[in-house]
């Protein structure tokens, strides 16, 4: 698995539950305390060990703490303005899906992110399927769709599916595109003052 997303479950769980409990994961899935490189490479299975960790210390199911890395990565800010240059609306969001994983190779050239695709099942509801390398992307993209659904103002209903069959599939139920006001966004940064 590319460092990068392993730097980001390492971020994640210190950032929202503190030190001791990435380095109680650490230990136990054999990562040092440091952590992890964003730009190296590692096995796969020490990626699944840190998240297996990560669900027993925490006590969650592990495709809610994958969603929860979802949501956590939008609140990043650089990955945020990568999302929302895929339309003004969540719906343009929602069809630009398939281009993600390309337009994340622009920066990022040897990261695996899975396949996207998106079919329209009905007027408003659409099917997220994600054909990735390994299972669990289902669950990340399902936490990242809920919190674009909040930044673009959307009522939206996401059912993440199982992890155990791939592609995984996310259900998305789109109910109010203009639900509540959404967070700017505009495609100049503002200067500094």
């Amino acid at each position: 698995m590319h460092g990068l997303v392993n730097r980001s479950v390492q971020c994640f769980l210190r950032d929202t539950y503190g030190a001791d409990l990435w380095a109680a994961v650490a230990a136990e899935a054999g990562v040092a305390p440091e952590g992890f490189e964003a730009l190296m490479q590692y096995d796969d299975p020490l990626t699944d060990a840190v998240v297996d960790a990560a669900a027993r210390q925490l006590g969650k199911q592990r495709e809610a703490l994958l969603e929860d890395v979802g949501i956590y990565l939008v609140a990043l800010e650089p990955l945020r303005r990568l999302l929302r240059f895929g339309g003004a609306s969540y719906e343009d969001f929602l069809h630009s899906l398939d281009e993600l994983p390309d337009r994340a190779r622009l920066a990022v050239p040897d990261l695996d992110l899975p396949d996207l695709t998106l079919h329209a099942v009905a007027p408003g509801r659409f099917r997220l399927d994600c054909s990735g390398p390994r299972p669990g992307f289902g669950a990340v993209f399902a936490g990242i769709l809920r919190a674009m659904a909040d930044d673009y103002g959307a009522l939206v209903l996401i059912d993440a599916g199982s992890g155990a069959v791939l592609p995984e599939t996310v259900g998305i139920e789109l109910l109010d595109t203009s639900f509540a006001a959404g967070r700017g966004f505009d495609l100049a940064r503002p200067e500094a003052v």
